[in-house]
This record gives C-alpha cells, structure tokens and sequence, in this order.
C-alpha cells in the first residue's frame, strides 16, 4: 500500500473542512435560520467601505476579518472586578482589583496604529485566548436610561502585561486622583479582549462574557 504524502494529507484535511462548512450550511439551512449576510460581498453589506482598522468611521463599514478561534466553554475566558469602592473624595484615587481567568494576556493591537479588528481571534496550544483586558470609567447622568455611548470615557486603559492563563490571577488598576468631579457617579467597566479588541467568543450563547462594571459615588 502507498504511503500517503504530506500532499495527500493536505488535500483529505481541506476536503473535511470543505465538508464542515457545507455540512454547516445545510444544517442551519434544514433549521431554517437563513443569515442576513457572512460576508462583506453579501448584499445587505456590499455597499459598505471596508473597515481599514482604525476607529474612525465616517459610516458604517464592514469588517472583512473572520471571527476566529471559539474555545471550549472551560477555556471561555472569564473576569472580574474582585475589589472596589463604594465611594471616593474627589482628589483621591479610585482602585480597581480585577481577576481574569483563561485570558493569555499577550495580544494588543493598538487600535491607534491600524489594529483594530484586523485580527481573527487566537488561542495558544492549551487552546486559550490570546487577548488582554480593558478598563473604562465614565460620568454617569442619569441611572434611568442607558448612556450615551459616543463619548470618551474619563479614563481607560488596556492590560497586556504578557500574565494570565487558565488559573485566576488578579491585577491592581489605579484610576489617577483628580479625574473626577465632587457629586458625579462613575461607572467602572472591566472587559476581556482579544488581540483585536473584541469581547471574546463563547462556546455557547448562554454563557456570561467576560465583563463586570461597578459604580462608585465621588464626594
């Protein structure tokens, strides 16, 4: 019997792929859940720029970049804020203790640079998130309505300090004194992201993504 080549290998793995995706397709078709669109040529999305990367968008824009990797639902990356103040004076600073778990953090794109949703989502060999977390803080002016999105946050900053893994470990964010106002309320939000910036994917869509926020009273 012939030995297979490295030739025959690639041709049997890209036939299987093949056959994921068509059999994919079929599935969701049989359920009858038809996509809007899953590509930027389709026509819901055709007439739209690409997204080149950068944050600034005169309109919506498509994003070429396929989503990535999806861990198992024990690798999901997962986060929270483990140690807050209930309140603070004003001059004083505000410290944020935040634990993440299955979140390599190693992967930052500045988005300032062009890297903003230019890369897919990637695992390591332990088949975990390659990423890094976020923290913002913003002025809240009424707790009975959700905010307006479109405005800086008062402070925000991204954590790739190269840590994590699948054990819990905790990082110390200090919010600098004086960033915020006497009789304000602030809301403080932790989020895991890949090296793209995204919320990372689930295995499944009942699992709660790696996010927490907190609000704290300045006096």
């Amino acid at each position: 019997m012939r030995r297979r080549s490295w030739r025959d290998w690639t041709i049997v793995a890209v036939a299987a792929a093949a056959l994921v995706v068509i059999g994919g397709g079929v599935a969701a078709a049989a359920a009858g859940l038809v996509p809007l669109a899953d590509s930027c040529d389709d026509a819901p999305l055709a007439g739209l720029a690409h997204h080149d990367g950068f944050q600034v968008v005169d309109a919506p824009e498509c994003s070429p970049t396929q989503f990535g990797a999806v861990t198992t639902a024990e690798d999901n990356p997962s986060l929270l804020i483990t140690e807050a103040p209930d309140k603070i004076k004003a001059r004083d600073p505000l410290t944020l203790k935040v634990s993440t778990r299955n979140l390599v953090r190693d992967r930052f794109l500045p988005a300032g640079q062009g890297g903003y949703y230019i890369e897919s989502a990637t695992v390591t060999a332990d088949g975990l998130t390659r990423g890094h977390f976020h923290v913002a803080c913003r002025v809240l002016g009424s707790t009975a309505v959700a905010p307006d999105p479109a405005p800086v946050p008062a402070f925000f900053k991204a954590v790739e300090d190269g840590k994590g893994g699948k054990a819990p470990d905790v990082v110390t964010v200090e919010v600098p004194g004086g960033t915020f106002s006497k009789g304000q309320l602030v809301q403080c939000a932790a989020w895991a992201g890949d090296g793209s910036h995204r919320t990372p994917m689930t295995e499944r869509a009942n699992e709660t993504p790696a996010f927490d926020a907190v609000r704290v009273e300045v006096k």
